[in-house]
């Protein structure tokens, strides 16, 4: 059954609309995705949703109704509010009227190491800043069929509204971790036998002469920086793009999509 708000006074309303802040996200544990699209993709997962907010004019679209009904059949809590509390709460330029706020899960690197009991195959973001590049190399390690993701610290936040809509739903296909150390990831990868395959301009050779077919995890650094020298002198192997061209450097996400169909491309004729 639904409910309706009709104050934008609401604690609830205010709740949901301070989301919007990392420091809130973290405090409530919660966040929200937002777009049709994203919530059908929560829908067909596992994740908690704790509520689903939509607009009654949004409602009227048969693909937004369906996924109402199916999260109301799902004992989901329903709200509607009109269209200027909606567009109060929402995070987005262009609103579609339909939000899933949604409890963060969390998981171990145990978990991301034993996913799919598959020899693990790791996207590591180091120090990377644009929601946008987060979200797409999310997707893309999605796509190649990665085990996980490790965001350390200081990467951009998995949870922000950009990098959500960034991901288009991936984000709730793959485990995620975030806040490792650079410490921590070296010596978690030693343990379990993961080599590091770092993406630098430092003594590299080209990235399809590495050898993928063994457990690994691919680091990925900072757009301006690149990858911290820590982790360079922890890797088994620096890898480089080469460029033919004039330009000087590839996009991150770009440069990921790259390195992880070479390792689908070796992976695949084993």
């Amino acid at each position: 059954m639904s409910e309706h708000i009709s104050s934008a006074a609401n604690k609830l309303i205010k709740e949901i609309a301070s989301l919007k802040q990392r420091k809130y996200r973290d405090k409530l544990g919660m966040f929200m995705a937002e777009g049709v699209r994203l919530v059908e993709e929560c829908g067909n997962t596992n994740w908690p949703v704790a509520m689903c907010i939509y607009t009654e004019e949004a409602a009227k679209h048969a693909r937004t109704q369906a996924v109402i009904e199916r999260l109301s059949a799902e004992n989901c809590r329903m709200i509607s509010v009109s269209e200027e509390i909606y567009h109060k709460i929402s995070d987005t330029d262009q609103p579609q009227g339909i939000m899933a706020i949604i409890k963060k899960r969390q998981f171990s690197i145990d978990q991301l190491l034993t996913a799919n009991n598959k020899r693990p195959l790791l996207v590591v973001l180091d120090g990377i800043q644009d929601p946008g590049n987060v979200g797409t190399i999310i997707r893309t390690a999605d796509a190649a069929g990665c085990t996980g993701v490790i965001a350390l610290k200081g990467s951009a936040d998995i949870f922000a509204g950009k990098t959500v809509r960034a991901t288009m739903g991936s984000i709730f296909h793959l485990p995620i971790i975030e806040g490792l150390s650079h410490t921590e990831l070296i010596l978690t990868c030693k343990q379990a036998g993961i080599k590091l395959l770092a993406t630098c301009l430092q003594q590299s050779e080209e990235y399809y002469k590495a050898d993928f077919t063994c457990p690994a995890a691919v680091v990925l650094g900072n757009e301006g920086q690149g990858i911290t020298q820590e982790l360079i002198d922890a890797a088994d192997s620096r890898l480089i793009i080469p460029l033919i061209g004039q330009a000087e450097s590839l996009n991150v996400a770009v440069a990921a999509g790259i390195i992880l169909y070479e390792a689908v491309r070796q992976r695949a004729t084993l």
